[in-house]
């Protein structure tokens, strides 16, 4: 299994042996390789995440405020014709 790993993970297979070395060092590097990598995508994540929650408060506000504008648009058009008719008759 873990040479099946070595062998789908190109650069961790080529982790040459140091005389005297054992495999079963390689492997303990190889995992802690896997784990800080792990670590650093979990920071990424955590990252990205709170980026998304700023973003989709950002959008939440900004669809407040179109809204906003909207009603206040509608009404001042409402009170545009108002003042039209009021003019004509």
């Amino acid at each position: 299994v873990i040479r099946d790993l070595l062998a789908e993970t190109p650069y961790l297979s080529h982790v040459p042996l140091q005389p005297g070395q054992s495999f079963k060092f390689t492997v303990l590097e190889t995992l802690d390789r896997i784990k800080e990598e792990f670590q650093f995508l979990q920071a990424q994540y955590h990252s990205l995440k709170l980026e998304c929650e700023k973003l989709a408060s950002e959008k939440t506000e900004m669809q407040r405020h179109y809204i906003m504008y909207y009603e206040m648009s509608y009404g001042l058009n409402i009170e545009m014709h108002k003042q039209v008719r009021k003019m004509i008759l």
